[in-house]
């Protein structure tokens, strides 16, 4: 079997909170398909940042980057591009750590990023039996949303995370905001970006979610979380008003 894709302007970017064991496996398939891969530690406390530590010292593509306290997932990216901006890197692709996400996936990804580099690359993501009734609901709703304040640009998953992004425009506008830095991030992100002119690029991506017996954890609280992203679409509904002329604008010359 052919060894992982290298590359020196992509980059697998896993931010890991309080993960569990998943994240091991989770790395090494990131890894076995990738280089380089960069895991951002957001002030776990699980005992898992010492096994990742040792992982990376045995493998010079794999960089542990830890943050002494949580700070939620879009610090978290935020820490790990902008080191990556230091050293050359150009896009990033992000993935959660507890397995969700397809890491047999990232060599696509990176490659129709690498087509289309001024573009983002969006996860559309394809369920199995395993995901909550309750959180596709709500996702159909995140994604109407989604829609409406990008005058339906094309985001097709608003809160599936297995993303390519550009970095430069990733690092503008997160700059440009105090928000965006917990569970926020995946959603407004998209939304700002496509506001910046960077076009959202569809790709089908298996999803499951992992039961507890197979080692699946999740932290996400319902009203905790939905709180805040009711809060976060009445900002957004907010800006897209003031950017609506612009918009439709730049709508009527595409």
């Amino acid at each position: 079997m052919s060894g992982p894709v290298r590359s020196a302007t992509h980059l697998v970017l896993i931010p890991s909170f309080n993960p569990g064991p998943v994240v091991f496996e989770t790395v090494r398939e990131a890894r076995r398909h990738w280089a380089p891969v960069w895991i951002v530690v957001d002030g776990s406390t699980d005992g898992t940042p010492d096994r990742l530590e040792a992982m990376a010292r045995e493998d010079r593509d794999l960089r542990v980057l830890a943050v002494p306290r949580n700070r939620g997932k879009g610090a978290a990216v935020l820490h790990g591009i902008k080191a990556a901006a230091g050293e050359g890197y150009t896009h990033v692709l992000t993935m959660d750590s507890d397995g969700q996400h397809p890491a047999a996936c990232i060599p696509q990804f990176m490659a129709r990023s690498m087509a289309q580099p001024e573009a983002m690359i969006l996860g559309a993501p394809v369920f199995d039996a395993s995901a909550p009734t309750i959180r596709l609901r709500g996702r159909r709703i995140a994604n109407w949303w989604e829609n409406l304040e990008t005058l339906w640009a094309g985001i097709g998953d608003s809160l599936f995370g297995f993303r390519v992004y550009p970095i430069a425009d990733l690092i503008a506008v997160m700059r440009g905001s105090g928000w965006m830095r917990r569970f926020d991030f995946d959603p407004e992100v998209a939304v700002r970006l496509v506001w910046r002119g960077v076009r959202p690029v569809n790709v089908p991506a298996p999803c499951r979610y992992l039961q507890p017996h197979e080692g699946g954890i999740s932290h996400f609280r319902y009203w905790r979380d939905n709180v805040l992203l009711v809060s976060m679409h009445i900002r957004l509904v907010f800006g897209f008003l003031a950017r609506l002329p612009w918009l439709l604008f730049r709508r009527a010359r595409e």
